[in-house]
């Protein structure tokens, strides 16, 4: 059966502990941990303790890549990667999930391709690069969109070993996220399960409430070899109360299951 798992980034703003919980009660099969501002994201021992204490695996561990962590860990982006990988080693993941550089991030994209490379060989560890999207620049006007990232929102521009692929981030890029599967091939390895309409904003919308083929995507994945995971990273942040959140993350998980076939 394809592990489906819970993101700590959809209890925000509540803290990582919870996410733990919330998985162990709704019946996940492990977390990703969203390493970012949330203190308990970023420190390994705790997020041990939360594992044990809960009986909740920890699958993957999503590298501090957002504007709002650039300093998480550490200013050089290329310590926060290997900090990442040893992450996850320490917590027995299987997968590290990276978004592609930032332009102007111009010695560690040069480098990219060849620290991605050398961190998997030596650590074992699958580093999954994202899909993006395109965004407004500041102080350009609402239809204007442009990448952020180098060479482009689409990882299978590059070519790696492994893939993550996002469907609001496929939404909010109004990009065909079948197609982009077939592109990624054998390297797929890791889904962000999420939602979107197709406005150019990360949206991560319950799985079902938006425009995204996530139905059709899972079933191919079942019908398919793919031995990798899928992780619910949905928005619960406007959740009128835990009552509210709880049921919206049990509803993404049984979307998972049933389109699976599990």
């Amino acid at each position: 059966m394809i592990p489906v798992g819970l993101s700590t980034a959809s209890v925000w703003p509540l803290r990582a502990g919870t996410a733990f919980e919330l998985a162990a009660d709704l019946g996940y099969d492990g977390v990703e941990v969203m390493v970012w501002v949330d203190p308990v994201s970023q420190h390994v021992p705790e997020l041990r303790r939360w594992s044990r204490r809960t009986g909740v695996p920890v699958l993957s561990v999503h590298s501090p890549s957002l504007l709002i962590t650039q300093r998480v860990w550490s200013p050089d982006p290329v310590v926060r990667l290997r900090r990442s990988v040893e992450a996850a080693l320490d917590l027995e993941a299987r997968t590290v999930v990276v978004h592609p550089p930032f332009r102007w991030q111009r010695r560690y994209g040069d480098a990219f391709e060849d620290l991605i490379a050398e961190l998997e060989d030596e650590s074992g560890i699958e580093i999954a690069v994202e899909n993006m999207f395109k965004v407004r620049p500041p102080g350009g006007r609402k239809d204007t969109r442009m990448s952020a990232f180098r060479p482009s929102i689409d990882p299978t521009d590059v070519g790696y070993r492994h893939y993550t692929l996002d469907l609001s981030h496929s939404a909010a890029a109004q990009m065909d996220a079948l197609a982009l599967a077939e592109r990624m091939g054998e390297g797929l390895t890791h889904v962000h399960l999420a939602d979107g309409t197709g406005v150019p904003k990360d949206e991560h919308l319950v799985p079902g409430r938006g425009g995204q083929p996530c139905a059709e995507l899972l079933e191919k994945l079942a019908a398919s070899d793919f031995g990798g995971q899928v992780v619910l990273e949905v928005n619960t942040r406007r959740a009128p109360s835990s009552a509210h959140r709880m049921k919206d993350l049990a509803e993404a998980l049984l979307f998972a299951r049933f389109h699976l076939g599990a």
